[in-house]
């Protein structure tokens, strides 16, 4: 078996229509479909990153709350690849996402920050 990259990840939401002009319009994320499951009272929405992998957002009635930030077991955290993460810290910012100081990753010399979506899911923008 040879893995060739991440197709998606799933992310459950708290607030659909919140999630959705989050990752569709602040982290301009492309809306590849979108479906509401009326049995679960659902939606699932798939988007593309530019490298064709996706993220598909889920919102389900009763989803409990992530338990801590962000050393919780489980996925930590979620990190999307920029090219320059001022330019992407200060454009955050000026959607007033609140976005951490910008740190240098010990080990590859990289820049790298932190910030939440709308569930205060981490996520992180790292240089490349």
């Amino acid at each position: 078996m040879k893995l060739l990259g991440i197709h998606h990840a799933a992310i459950i939401c708290s607030d659909y229509v919140r999630s959705k002009h989050f990752y569709s319009n602040v982290l301009k994320l492309n809306v590849i479909n979108e479906h509401f499951r009326a049995e679960r009272n659902s939606y699932k929405l798939d988007l593309a990153m530019p490298d064709g992998s996706q993220i598909e957002l889920f919102s389900f009635d009763g989803a409990p709350v992530r338990p801590s930030y962000p050393e919780a077991q489980g996925l930590r955290h979620l990190a999307f690849k920029v090219a320059d993460v001022q330019i992407a810290k200060t454009y955050l910012e000026s959607c007033e996402v609140n976005v951490e100081d910008i740190r240098v990753d010990e080990i590859t010399g990289k820049k790298f920050t932190f910030f939440a979506d709308p569930d205060n899911l981490p996520l992180e923008l790292y240089e490349v």
